[in-house]
């Protein structure tokens, strides 16, 4: 199957249903980087939206864990609180799900479980990709595959990541054969999705302008 592979969603629910319109759910394979919750108005509906679709598509879609699902997951967790995580997008988080807690509930399972990559011969995505520290794959260090900021590993595969804003498109790293995805939607920019081949050539990239539904 082809990849459809779309980068940090961040409660932007309108701008996120407009780019689901062009996966073709029979021929693609979708995974969406993480940073599903924080930061845009609609993250409950935003999540559930995703979770409807990995129940419908179990085995076409892959939600991958972002940093900010990893701060929820925190805050809300055994290990809570993680009052670092209000000041990045927490408090609008439970602000509106305050509003939806038995979505609340049902959500909270669902996130835990999300992975952290996902990975053919030719392209690894996560979300915010693997570099040449010790610490690469450990979702709690900075340095790791969730929170990396700064040149990545060169591997034999294709890198597609998000995490790191660019100024409203994607962004190919040619030194370290790095994809970056997250164009900003919850800045009022644009919410990404690129479609490849399973060898990770890019067929096609398509930008959507964040609905002003969507954002503070």
């Amino acid at each position: 199957m082809n990849l459809f592979i779309i980068g940090d969603v961040h409660g932007c629910f309108h701008t996120f249903g407009e780019l689901l319109r062009q996966w073709r759910p029979d021929t693609e394979h979708l995974v969406q980087v993480g940073d599903l919750v924080d930061r845009g108005n609609h993250i409950p509906e935003t999540v559930e939206l995703a979770r409807s679709l990995s129940e419908r598509y179990p085995g076409s879609t892959t939600f991958l864990m972002g940093n900010h699902e990893h701060g929820m997951l925190r805050h809300l967790g055994a290990s809570g609180p993680y009052p670092s995580w209000l000041q990045w997008g927490g408090r609008s988080t439970m602000k509106q799900y305050g509003r939806r807690p038995g979505l609340l509930a049902q959500h909270l399972p669902w996130l835990a479980e999300r992975p952290l990559q996902w990975q053919n011969e030719h392209v690894l995505v996560s979300h915010a990709g693997l570099s040449k520290s010790a610490h690469a794959l450990e979702p709690n260090h900075p340095d790791g595959l969730l929170w990396r900021r700064g040149p990545l590993k060169k591997l034999p595969q294709l890198q597609v990541v998000g995490h790191t804003p660019t100024e409203g498109q994607p962004v190919l790293d040619e030194a370290t054969n790095t994809l970056y995805l997250d164009t900003g939607a919850f800045l009022s920019r644009n919410l990404a999705g690129v479609r490849l081949s399973p060898t990770g050539k890019v067929l096609e990239t398509i930008l959507v302008p964040t609905s002003a539904e969507d954002v503070w």
